[in-house]
Formats: C-alpha cells, structure tokens, sequence
C-alpha cells in the first residue's frame, strides 16, 4: 500500500501578543477516497489518507458489504490526479450480493448520511447488542478518554481532526485511528479492531466527536455495547442506542460524564476492583 502525505505546511498571518505576524502551520490533507468493488465506485467520502487498508475493511464492514474482513481479498490504492481509488477484490459470494443493492453516494466530512435513495436507509434497523454482559467501572470510563487524548499524534500536530479508539477493559485501548471526519475515523478503527482479531463485543467504541445515529449504528454493527465520547449526542442517536441496548455515555470530561442510555452497565470502581481482585 502506498504512503500519501496527511499534512501539508501552509503560510499564515497570526496575531500573537497584540501583533499580526507572519507564520507557519501545519495543517490535515482531505483527499477524496473511492471505495470501489469490481470496478465499479461505490462511494466516494473525503478523507485522510491513512490506514486505508483499515478504511476499507472497516467501511466494508459497517455498510454491511462484508461480515468478516477475511471476505476481501485484496485492497489496493490506485492514486488518480485528485484522490485515491481504494480498488476492494470481495469473494464472490460478497460481489454478487453487492452488485444486487448497489448504490451510489458521497460524503463530505461534515455529513453522516449522503446519498442514500430512501429515508428507509436512513433510518436502517439497527442491531441489537443487548445480549452482552461486557461492563465497565466509571474508572474505565474516565481511562479510556483520558487515554485516547494521549494518542492522537495527527489531530497533536494539525488540532483539526477525530479519533477513535477501541477500549478493552484490562488492555486499555489496543486500537486508534484519526481522520478529518469522524465516521472515517470509526471505519477506520472498526478495520483496525477486526483486522487484528479483537471481537467488538468485548470493548468500547470511544470518540472525539459528537455522537450522531450512524455512529451509534456503526458501534452496534461490531457488537460493541459502548459509545463513550467528549461532546454530546443527538436525541435520534439517543432513541437509536435505547433500541439497540446500547450503553450510550457523552460529554466526558475528566472524572465527570453523562450516562443517556445503558447505566446499568456502568458499575462502581470499587465493584469492578474486587471483580479484577
């Protein structure tokens, strides 16, 4: 796989300690990034051009392509003059089945849902993970953020991207990933988790963004029965986490977080210490 660069140093004019003065920054690439399946494109999403073999398992995955990563085959990035085609081999079972409800969209960073043909789509059944018996301890809550800020090392750099991790209680995160949007950086990390075999129902989805439906319903897609992240969600996301069964926990800062859906999941540190002990 190809490197592309993900940042690019750019001239500015600041205003520091009262004076306007020349400068520097460094600042994200955002490339567009097709995702396409036996030569036809499927979706074109603006993006960071990183971790696009996890991209691409990821996507394939949390759009329902593919139900284990080992269904692609290959995964090559063909660069074009203005982005990158993510050139995606699926078996043949998973091709046939992808010709069948094909469809095509776009996404630019800031949208969740571009595209679709029907409000049906939008608002697609989403799987329930109810069944797991996974909980954490408000330690693991404020661990797991206070973490994934340490591990940002591009949104360090350029403070204009997302991260995502997977939080596994005992392991502390074993995956991130960043990008210029947030549903990328969960795809990506979605790819990054399955790809080295880690099951979604035995960790967190943890998130810099807000958190909207299609992350909630990205979580569920994996087993994941967490969502945990710094801002806040919407009432649709919300009400989507609520049917799934879903631990939905936002606005973590430092030791203090709101729980919106699922506390009973949550559970005293000193419970879970004796658990451990």
């Amino acid at each position: 796989m190809p490197g592309f660069p993900t940042t690019t140093k750019v001239s500015e004019t600041a205003r520091r300690n009262g004076r306007l003065a020349a400068g520097e920054r460094i600042v994200p690439e955002e490339t567009p990034v097709a995702f396409s399946y036996a030569g036809s494109t499927h979706a074109v999403m603006m993006a960071t051009p990183a971790d696009l073999t996890d991209f691409a398992v990821g996507f394939s995955l949390t759009e329902g392509i593919i139900a284990d990563p080992a269904e692609i085959e290959t995964v090559e990035a063909v660069a074009e003059d203005k982005g990158i085609d993510l050139q995606i081999r699926l078996a043949d079972a998973q091709n046939d089945a992808l010709t069948a409800r094909r469809r095509h969209m776009a996404g630019p960073v800031g949208c969740g849902l571009c595209g679709i043909e029907s409000i049906e789509q939008a608002v697609r059944v989403t799987p329930s993970v109810r069944s797991s018996s996974l909980t954490l301890s408000e330690e693991d809550v404020v661990e797991a953020v206070r973490l994934l800020n340490g591990q940002q090392p591009l949104h360090m750099t350029t403070r204009a991207v997302h991260g995502a991790g997977f939080y596994v209680p005992g392991k502390g995160l074993v995956a991130v990933r960043e990008d210029v949007g947030r549903h990328n950086a969960l795809d990506k990390l979605v790819g990054a988790a399955r790809r080295a075999g880690h099951a979604g129902d035995a960790g967190a989805v943890i998130v810099t963004s807000r958190v909207s439906v299609e992350m909630v319903q990205k979580t569920a897609v994996i087993g994941s029965p967490f969502i945990i992240a710094i801002s806040a969600p919407t009432a649709l996301a919300i009400r989507t986490a609520e049917e799934a069964g879903m631990t939905l926990i936002a606005l973590v800062r430092g030791d203090e977080f709101e729980i919106f859906t699922g506390a009973e999941r949550v559970v005293a540190d000193a419970a879970r210490r004796s658990d451990r002990g």
